[in-house]
């Protein structure tokens, strides 16, 4: 039985890929979960249609991320930490802080975006990764300065 997949099933394919499965499979498994349905010439046709829109809202979201990165890589962030002698931190500066800090600058970041080589244990300045989208990452200069 021909079915189309509505999301991503890791031993199948992905999202929008119509496959070839036993019809037992199909009929007690995957519709009955809402994980594909019978691909017939109606949700064919369907199926092109949301193509059609999932892609220009994937190059719209692609847009955006590329504006956002370009803004980001010319800002200096400057965050204030609890410091010790010979300028170690108490604790670490994270990726949540940096997120935080980042949104008090306007910008709509999850701390998951925000990828930090090493943990950050010292005053100084230091550039962290942000990953806008699949395959747009830029870099930000972060600050770190004693309180």
């Amino acid at each position: 039985m021909k079915v189309i997949l509505k999301e991503d099933v890791p031993t199948l394919g992905k999202a929008g890929q119509i496959i070839n499965v036993k019809d037992g499979y199909a009929r007690n498994f995957l519709i009955p979960r809402g994980l594909a349905f019978v691909a017939d010439e109606k949700n064919i046709k369907l199926l092109e249609y949301q193509k059609k829109k999932i892609e220009e809202e994937a190059k719209k979201k692609r847009q955006d991320a590329e504006s956002v990165a370009l803004r980001l890589s010319e800002i200096q962030l400057t965050i204030k930490a609890k410091a010790g002698e010979d300028h170690k931190l108490f604790g670490s500066v994270t990726s949540k802080d940096i997120a935080e800090a980042l949104e008090k600058q306007g910008f709509s970041i999850d701390k998951k975006q925000v990828n930090i080589v090493e943990p950050i244990k010292r005053l100084g300045e230091y550039e962290v990764e942000v990953k806008l989208h699949s395959n747009i990452i830029t870099k930000i200069k972060v600050n770190i300065i004693a309180e």
